[in-house]
């Protein structure tokens, strides 16, 4: 019998076709993300035309429309092309090391690690700047994501998915008391906690995005050089083995991937919702299931879908503006509820 592994591939332009109709997805995911950009800088509660835009971004003048371009526009649309694109990789990633087409960054509780950072660095130490929050809550993120490895990996079958799921959804719980602890002693933390917890972009400064760019970009790195052994694992653990995939490595590289992702951009601008649950979702629909083409597509989407969540928030109740957590939250429940609707369920 013909195994997948084994099967030749069709002849004639099937492949050929597979792959161009890729490139053209990926090419147009690209426009969308050009776009998303362009209509960060020019849109809000003050319209720019284009060419005020690139005049000040590219010869600044020190008027009003280079002060709002560089000082306010510019730092949240650098925030929104980094953690858009981490939360988006970061879905992929925990979607396929659980095998579980449900899971998002706060599967595993690093979502939850980096909101109990924040809420330590508020109520403890007392630091009242975001910029201040970041490190924190990379850092309650990694040791999350340290902690459910390394406790998943102590049970009989080893940190498999199911395994993962669980102790993640239990230290999710529990940093959740946690912080519901200390928020409901101390008022002054909840204030400064509230405006965090909603996710978005506003208020933050080009150096929040400089700081959780290095994780962004080891977070990418790793996630690149397991691709391929996530095609594998997705087969099952005896067929990557078979195939010559060390898993254990591939699920650390994967874990270390989405951690750092998921704790760079949760850190920066909130627990923003749905970005890395619909947009891996999307990308399989246009794409297929190849992780390298999932990667480099859920890469462009994540952040054209923030971006312009970003910009709807600014143009729906001027002259304030929705935080972008709950306009994404509004576009990408209705967003998934139609990709399930017309995924194809295959039973045994």
């Amino acid at each position: 019998m013909t195994t997948l592994a084994t099967r030749p591939a069709p002849a004639g332009g099937r492949t050929g076709g597979r792959g161009g109709r890729r490139v053209a997805v990926t090419l147009a995911a690209a426009l969308a993300l050009l776009l998303a950009v362009l209509a960060s800088f020019a849109l809000g509660s003050r319209p720019l035309p284009v060419d005020q835009v690139w005049h000040a971004l590219v010869a600044p003048d020190g008027g009003e429309a280079s002060t709002i371009v560089r000082e306010l526009r510019m730092p949240r649309t650098a925030l929104g092309l980094a953690v858009g694109l981490a939360l988006a990789v970061a879905g992929v990633l925990f979607q396929a090391l659980t095998r579980n087409p449900l899971a998002e960054p706060r599967i595993l509780g690093i979502s939850a690690g980096a909101s109990t950072g924040v809420v330590l660095a508020i109520s403890v130490f007392g630091v009242g700047t975001l910029a201040g929050y970041v490190w924190f809550g990379i850092g309650g993120a990694l040791l999350a994501g340290l902690l459910v490895f390394a406790v998943a990996s102590r049970a009989r079958e080893g940190a498999s998915p199911v395994t993962l799921a669980l102790v993640g959804a239990a230290l999710d719980a529990s940093l959740a008391s946690v912080v519901y602890a200390l928020l409901s002693i101390d008022a002054r933390t909840f204030e400064e906690y509230r405006f965090w917890v909603v996710g978005g972009l506003t208020g933050r400064d080009l150096t929040v995005a400089a700081q959780v760019l290095p994780f962004v970009l080891a977070g990418l790195a790793l996630a690149a050089l397991v691709a391929r052994g996530l095609d594998a694992l997705a087969l099952g653990d005896d067929v990557a083995r078979g195939l010559g995939h060390r898993i254990g490595l591939v699920r650390l590289g994967g874990g270390a991937a989405a951690v750092l992702l998921t704790g760079a951009a949760v850190a920066a601008a909130g627990p923003i919702a749905f970005v890395g649950l619909a947009v891996p979702h999307l990308a399989r629909a246009l794409v297929g299931a190849d992780h390298r083409w999932t990667l480099a597509v859920s890469a462009l989407l994540g952040p054209a879908l923030l971006l312009a969540a970003d910009v709807i928030g600014r143009l729906v109740a001027p002259p304030g503006e929705v935080p972008a957590g709950i306009v994404t939250a509004l576009i990408g429940a209705p967003l998934l509820a139609f990709l399930v609707r017309r995924a194809k369920v295959v039973t045994a």
